[in-house]
């Protein structure tokens, strides 16, 4: 059944399935909405104990419960602020050394860092050449919230089209340049440890991306590389642990940074369970002035 669906996905109209997923988890109309959420519920069996309305019925509509708020002190942060944190709920698909310009995406697969930043790549490629990168999962039921991994300042933002291939595990390890070729959202920050990308990466079923300084990015209906515009400048810097954007439906999130900026847990390894807030590595000591 896997294969097949793999096999399928190229010919699948991947925008218009997720902009049909878009209108039907915004529907309001109880009947409707209570039927998804409670199918929903029946299939994944998200656990509702830590969000602040736990009635998954008490929602507006689909996208309200799926993008549920968690009780303030569910997803304490670890450490002290050089403690780089998981800023999502998910499972770790792959991380390490970015190896010449190169990411791995699964066993025998890899992918360029120039064509994941794409329209950003020019000005960005080089700093974060031999550096690190963290890719996670988010699964249906996990909490769809993205946060700040390190607190930083937002120097640029971009959309880049792309297809909408589903980023699961079986997907990953079949379909070559994935998350190069999914439509994203490339999030740039310079912080403590110097730069650091947090990009949002689309799939099938993904109705919408946003972020906080920008609302609803996806979809679009001029799917052109664009800069997104930048907020104004005292709205630029966020906290760790602060929100930064939402996955209305679930995707991937991938971590960029420069060369000798983090050390990664070591027990950060493919297949590892994180929660939003953990830790997943530590900031490196950096040369006065750097």
């Amino acid at each position: 059944m896997a294969s097949l669906f793999i096999t399928l996905q190229p010919v699948l109209p991947h925008h218009l399935i997720s902009r049909v997923v878009l209108v039907a988890t915004r529907i309001r109309f109880a009947p409707i909405k209570n039927f998804l959420i409670r199918s929903f519920v029946r299939s994944f069996k998200p656990d509702m104990s830590d969000a602040i309305e736990t009635d998954p019925l008490a929602y507006g509509s689909f996208n309200e419960f799926f993008t549920r708020a968690l009780q303030p002190a569910a997803r304490p942060l670890s450490g002290d602020a050089r403690v780089l944190v998981s800023p999502v709920d998910g499972t770790v698909s792959q991380c390490g050394k970015i190896q010449a310009g190169q990411l791995v995406q699964a066993k025998g697969h890899s992918y360029s860092l120039d064509s994941l930043l794409a329209g950003a790549a020019g000005s960005w490629s080089g700093k974060f050449r031999d550096g690190q990168f963290a890719t996670i999962y988010l699964a249906p039921y996990n909490y769809h919230r993205m946060h700040m991994p390190l607190a930083g300042t937002l120097q640029e933002a971009w959309y880049v089209p792309g297809r909408l291939f589903s980023v699961n595990q079986a997907t990953a390890a079949a379909v070559p340049n994935l998350f190069a070729r999914n439509e994203r959202i490339v999030l740039l920050f310079s912080g403590d440890c110097g730069p650091f990308a947090v990009i949002f990466i689309g799939a099938l079923n993904v109705g919408s991306m946003s972020t906080v300084w920008h609302g609803d990015v996806t979809p679009r209906w001029s799917r052109r590389a664009t800069s997104l515009p930048l907020p104004d400048s005292s709205e630029r810097t966020l906290q760790r642990g602060a929100e930064v954007g939402r996955f209305n439906m679930g995707s991937t999130v991938i971590l960029l940074f420069g060369p000798e900026a983090v050390s990664l847990a070591a027990t950060l390894q493919p297949g590892q369970i994180v929660r939003m807030g953990a830790a997943i590595g530590r900031l490196e000591p950096r040369p006065a002035g750097a």
